[in-house]
This record gives structure tokens, C-alpha cells and sequence, in this order.
């Protein structure tokens, strides 16, 4: 029989004593008030984070929490899903398999978002917000922004007005990072300064038309969750729902996310975050390190620290060397990660002379670790900026390499997908105006003036159904307005069960699919499986929330081919790459001007955000690290006289103080052999007149 903490043998002291904090390794041993003191896990990276997390909350439920009053936030649905099941395992193995609380230890598990959401369809009507909201997308959002800038006669300023994207770009900054507009126009995009007053009545625009349609996007799902928690009767009853609150990848919050925690926990007593301030990297979505920086003094008594250094992944050269590098950040938490993986090779340090040698390299290593039994899949390229591999993708394809680059388009972000999520929304919410316009566009004949009009008749009416049924549209579209209308009336009166009105409605899309889109087929091929992935759901509520909280990647819309070789290398930015690791890792471009990026070196704090960057690439490295350095790049402009060029330094975050910690060589390129090659045929032919021939 499992003795009751046979479930934390397994665990380093360091480990062990996060899990335990609180009841210092026997139950009762200590008083209430360090039970539930405020707690920071340090974790470095490869040390088994998520495994101390999971065991965490599991030793809560083992010791008696109760498993629905435990608050456990991540950064995505996938992570929320892993960290569900090992907790389940754990209380299992300890309490058996059989145990309601094994059952149903993480009923509050989820992203800020998807959690944000929950809460406020529970507390809407209190704070003037409709139950039935629907949720916009960030594409949808921009795109009503649009449409607004468009209404107020921003489009046709003759100077330069920001686009869309970037307008929702500045939005969002200044909600998740509660700063003044001035404030975030100055600090982040300084070229839209002169806007200031035009942006103000763009986002006072923005805000209003959602609030008339009964939608909410993304940002608004923590606006509304951290202002719900400056009420303080409902504050009281949403932080009385919960005695513990867990938080990963604490480092990736930002001010709008750490107002809610302190809501939730003001005094700290059972609040727990975990993250690792070496990798705070998504300033530019406005997170803050200096979330996890303060922490511990945000309590008195300040918060207990707990640093995971063991690490898991990578060899002793690689970790030394990552230490050194992020040892010269100006503030941090000191940390000095160690591993029992010994090995001889340090990372390598490779000057090349250009670019094009840079690949020359990387695919000749590559390929040498391939032969040597590292597959594909175990090698991944990092980058710092997406266009930073095109050189290198050219030559990949050349050399009939397979390879997938993190990146492209997202599931929702498919036009066909995107339609008929529109439907669905707008049969949800007839207020959605923006789900309405997509929607009705699917028609021929229906363009942006006649949908506005229609949207018009079905916004103010009692019955939405009939209302649509009534409206006279184009002779373009009056065939297929029946069936349109009848679909509408029938999911918005909800007439059909779930998930058949998905069925429903992509059956009434089929033969749109095939007027707008030459592979039909292929795109129907997506809509079924979003019919597949709606079975899962309780309803169309619950699916297109958490669907657009957490949208599925593939989708046939995405550049390239399908990968038909069960093998192909990993490209990735640095930024995507956070969190996974291979058995090889070649970083491009470790010099001056790429890391850091010369647009990220106007302030410190940009500057040691670039030095987390180049650490979080190093401890993605198990086995073999390769850092590029071209000596050469050429520019973009180019003179008569031929192609300019620069010549690059190694990157200020590698000194000359710690290079003894590198393999450093430089790799010169075998010139290829041309003994016994032929000149070619002397005889000259004109093949373009043969070509202009075959048209006469």
C-alpha cells in the first residue's frame, strides 16, 4: 500500500520544499498564517517547473483542500489541459483512483482569459454586462476598428493615420499595461504621437459600438474581471469563491493580470506564482518583469522564495555558459543552474564570413547530426526575427530538406472558417454587427452598403428571424435568401440541438465554399473538422468561447505544402520556441544589431529583455548549442557600382570575460573542386525566338 507522501519521493529538496510550503513537510506542523503565506517559485529553466506546479496543487487536494475552492491560471488551454491531467494522476496515486477528489481536483483550471470569461457570464447582469456576449477575435476587432476610423474620417486624413492592426496594437498596450495613452504613444510608438486626441476618440468610438452590440474582445475579458474586483461587495464573492490561487509563467503577466491577483489574494495568504524572471521576454504584449521582480516585498511579511536550479535538459557547458550570460543582467534573482548531464563539448561559437556561408554551415551540420542518428525533428533553428531564416528556408527547399516554421496562419484566421464562425456568432448575438457583416457578405450580390442596411433591420427588431426573412435584398441574392434566412432563424431561435447546427450551417456553406474558393474541397475538409471539435463542447456558447480563446493551429490556408516526410527540421522565432527543447539548437545571427535587435536598444530595459532573449535560446539546447555569427551582411540598397555591405560585431551580451565558456572557431568554406569540369558548348542559340515563335 502507498504510504501518503510516497507521491513526493520522486522530487528534488528544492522541489519538494515548493510543494510544501505552508505545511512544512508534516500537515499541522506549523500555524494557519505560513499555511497560507504568499509564495514565489523560482524556476529555472529545464527545472521540472510544471512537475512542481502539478504537484503543488495536488498536494493541496491530498492534505485536504477542496479541490473546487483551488484557482489554477496558465498562459494557454494546452497547458491548462497537461497540468489537469498530472494533477489527477498524482491525487490518484496517492488517494486512489476512485477518490472524488482525483476526479475533480482542477475544476478552476484555465487561462486568464478563458477564466475571465467564466466569471463574468456568472456576474455579468451585476455589472451591466449581457450574459449572452459574444467574444471578438483580434482580426474582428481590428476589422471594427476599422470600420469606426472609417465612420469618423480618420481613413481619408491626408496624412498618415495608424492602420487597424496598429490601432489595436496601441489599445491593447494601454489597457494590459494600465498606462495613460500619452504615456504608451511616447514609450512604444512614439510615430503615433500626434493622433493622441484622434485615438482617444477612436477608442471611446471602439468601446461604445461594442457595448451597443453585447461584445466583448479580448483585452475587455481582464478589464472587466480586474474592475469587477474594485467593487468590493462583488470583489468579497469572487475572491471567497477560492482559498488558493496558483499562477505560471508568472514573468508573462502584465499590470492588468497582477490588479486581478491582488484583488483575488490582497494579503497574499494563498497565493502561489511560479515563473522565471531569466525569461521574461513579451514586453511588446505588455507584460512586465517587474511583476515578478516585486513580488516577494508586495506582502509584509514578504513573500517565501523557492529557487529551482537543477536542471534537466541540457549538458554542464550549455548551462555554464547560459549562466554567465544572464549573470550580467542588471536585476535579477540569483540563480545558478546546474545539471548532472556531464559532457565535454561546449557550446560552439562560429564565425562565418556572410550570410550565405552562415547556411552553408547550419545545413551541413545539420545534416552530419542526421547521419549521426539526431533526427530532423530533435534540430531546431532559432531566430530572432521571422524573416532572419529566409536565406535559409530558400536552400532547405533547394536541398529537398523538409522543415516547419513556427508561425502562419491560426485555425480562426481562415477566411472559410472565419465565415462560418460569423454565422454562428451573429445567430448567437444579433447585436454582433461585425459577425453579422461577414456573415452576410458569404451572398452574391450583398456588399458592404446592403449588409449595413440589413444589419439595420435585424438590430432593431423583436424577432431577428422574421426580421431577416423580410428584408428585400438584391436581385443577385434573392435565390439563395430564403435558405439564408430561414438557417438564421432557425440557430438563433436555437431550433436545432447542439452540435447539429454546426452540421446545419456548414451544409448551407458548401456550395458558397465552391463559388468563392477554387479549392472548395480542401476547405470543406476544415469545417468538418470544426464540426468534430464542437461535439466536444455543451453548447454553442461554451464553443465559440473557448474556441476563440484558444483556436486550433492547422488550417489549409497556411503557407507550403503538406509535409508528406515523417521527419523535417524545426525553424522557429526565439519567441515561439519558449518552453520547448531539442537535441541540437543553431541560433542565426548573434551579433550586434539582431541580438539585441538594433530596434530594441533605445532603453535598458529593452537592452536585458534581448539578454533574456538570447538566454531563453541557449536552455532550449540539450545536447549541442551552435551560435552564427556572419562577420559580413549585405544591405538592402545597392549602388551602381555594386552591393553594399556591412561588417557585424559579435553580440555585447557575449564579452570577452566569458568566451572561455565557448568552443569559438571560425568555419571557412571548402572551395568546390573544378578540375576536369568542361567550359560547356561554345555554340550559341537563340532560344527566345524560339519562344516568341511558338505564338506566331
Amino acid at each position: 500500500m502507498m504510504l501518503p507522501r510516497d507521491y513526493l519521493e520522486k522530487l528534488n529538496p528544492q522541489q519538494r520544499a515548493a510543494v510544501e510550503h505552508g505545511s512544512g513537510g508534516a500537515e499541522g506542523a506549523r500555524g494557519a498564517d505560513e499555511t497560507h503565506a504568499p509564495l514565489l517559485v523560482i524556476a529555472g529553466a529545464g527545472s521540472g517547473k510544471t512537475n512542481t506546479l502539478a504537484h503543488r496543487v495536488a498536494h493541496l487536494v491530498v492534505s485536504g483542500a477542496s479541490p473546487d475552492r483551488i484557482l489554477l491560471l496558465t498562459f494557454s488551454r494546452r497547458a491548462s489541459a497537461e497540468m489537469a491531467r498530472r494533477v489527477e494522476r498524482i491525487v490518484a496515486s496517492a488517494l486512489g483512483g476512485h477518490h472524488p477528489a482525483a476526479r475533480s481536483s482542477t475544476a478552476w483550471a484555465g487561462t486568464f482569459h478563458g477564466i475571465g470569461a467564466r466569471l463574468l457570464r456568472q456576474y455579468g447582469e451585476s455589472i451591466g454586462v449581457p450574459p449572452g456576449f459574444t467574444i471578438l477575435d483580434r482580426q474582428d476587432a481590428a476589422d471594427l476598428l476599422d470600420v469606426i476610423r472609417h465612420e469618423l474620417g480618420f481613413s481619408g486624413k491626408q496624412s498618415r493615420f495608424p492602420r487597424k492592426a496598429t490601432c489595436l496594437a496601441i489599445y491593447s498596450y494601454a489597457v494590459n499595461a494600465e498606462r495613460m495613452l500619452e504615456a504608451v504613444l511616447a514609450e512604444a510608438f512614439p510615430w503615433c504621437a500626434p493622433w493622441e486626441e484622434e485615438l482617444k476618440q477612436l477608442f471611446l468610438a471602439y468601446v461604445e459600438a461594442k457595448q451597443r452590440q453585447g461584445v466583448l474582445d479580448y483585452d475587455d475579458l481582464l478589464l472587466y474581471w480586474a474592475q469587477m474586483m474594485q467593487v468590493p461587495a462583488i470583489a468579497a464573492d469572487v475572491a471567497g469563491r477560492f482559498d488558493h490561487v496558483l499562477v505560471d509563467e508568472y514573468q508573462d503577466t502584465n499590470r492588468l493580470q497582477a490588479s486581478i491577483l491582488m484583488g483575488l489574494k490582497p494579503d497574499g495568504r494563498g497565493l502561489t506564482v511560479v515563473g522565471d524572471d531569466a525569461q521574461a521576454i513579451y514586453s511588446f504584449r505588455a507584460a512586465t518583469v517587474r511583476n515578478i521582480l516585486d513580488f516577494p516585498a508586495g506582502f509584509a511579511p514578504p513573500a517565501r522564495v523557492v529557487t529551482l536550479e537543477r536542471n534537466y535538459r541540457s549538458t554542464q557547458p550549455i548551462l555554464e555558459a547560459s549562466n554567465a550570460v544572464i549573470a550580467l543582467c542588471r536585476e535579477r534573482f540569483a540563480k545558478n543552474l546546474h545539471s548532472e548531464r556531464l559532457s565535454q563539448q561546449k557550446p560552439r561559437l562560429v564565425t562565418v564570413q556572410d550570410e550565405a556561408d552562415q547556411v552553408r554551415y547550419l545545413v551541413s551540420r545539420i545534416l552530419e547530426n542526421r547521419e549521426a542518428g539526431i533526427v530532423l525533428k530533435q534540430q531546431a533553428v532559432l531566430f530572432r526575427t521571422s524573416h532572419h531564416s529566409a536565406a535559409l528556408e530558400l536552400e532547405l527547399t533547394r536541398r529537398n530538406i523538409p522543415f516547419v516554421k513556427f508561425g502562419g496562419l491560426k485555425f480562426l484566421e481562415a477566411s472559410h472558417v472565419k465565415d462560418l464562425l460569423a454565422l454562428l456568432r451573429w445567430a448567437e448575438n444579433p447585436k454582433d454587427q461585425t459577425a453579422g457583416f461577414r456573415a452576410l457578405q458569404i451572398l452574391p450580390g450583398i456588399g458592404p452598403a446592403i449588409a449595413r442596411r440589413a444589419l439595420d433591420c435585424v438590430a432593431g427588431a423583436l424577432t431577428p428571424g422574421a426580421a431577416l426573412a423580410g428584408f428585400r435584398p438584391p436581385a443577385a441574392a434573392a435565390a439563395d435568401w430564403p435558405a439564408f434566412a430561414d438557417l438564421f432563424d432557425r440557430l438563433q431561435g436555437h431550433a436545432l440541438a447542439w452540435p447539429d447546427e454546426i452540421g446545419q450551417a456548414r451544409s448551407w456553406l458548401a456550395p458558397h465554399l465552391e463559388r468563392l474558393y477554387e479549392d472548395a474541397a480542401v476547405r470543406m475538409g476544415d469545417l468538418e473538422q470544426l464540426e468534430a471539435i464542437a461535439a466536444s463542447y455543451r453548447n454553442r456558447s461554451q464553443f465559440l468561447t473557448e474556441l476563440t480563446l484558444d483556436p486550433p493551429d492547422a488550417t489549409s490556408d497556411e503557407a507550403g505544402v503538406p509535409l508528406l516526410d515523417e521527419d523535417y527540421l524545426i525553424l522557429s522565432t526565439i519567441h515561439s520556441a519558449k518552453g520547448q527543447e531539442w537535441t541540437a539548437v543553431y541560433l542565426l545571427n548573434v551579433v550586434d544589431g539582431c541580438i539585441p535587435s538594433d530596434m530594441s536598444t533605445g532603453t535598458q530595459a529593452g537592452v536585458e529583455e534581448e539578454r533574456r532573449l538570447l538566454y531563453v535560446a541557449m536552455t532550449r539546447a540539450k545536447d549541442q548549442l551552435h551560435l552564427l555569427l556572419p562577420h559580413r551582411f549585405f544591405a538592402h540598397q545597392q549602388r551602381a557600382q555594386g552591393d553594399r555591405h556591412v561588417y557585424a560585431l559579435r553580440s555585447r551580451f557575449i564579452p570577452a570575460g566569458i568566451l572561455h565558456l565557448f568552443d569559438c572557431h571560425a568555419w571557412v568554406r571548402r572551395p568546390a573542386a573544378t578540375a576536369g569540369l568542361s567550359a560547356g558548348p561554345q555554340t550559341k542559340v537563340d532560344i527566345p525566338a524560339t519562344m516568341r515563335a511558338m505564338w506566331r
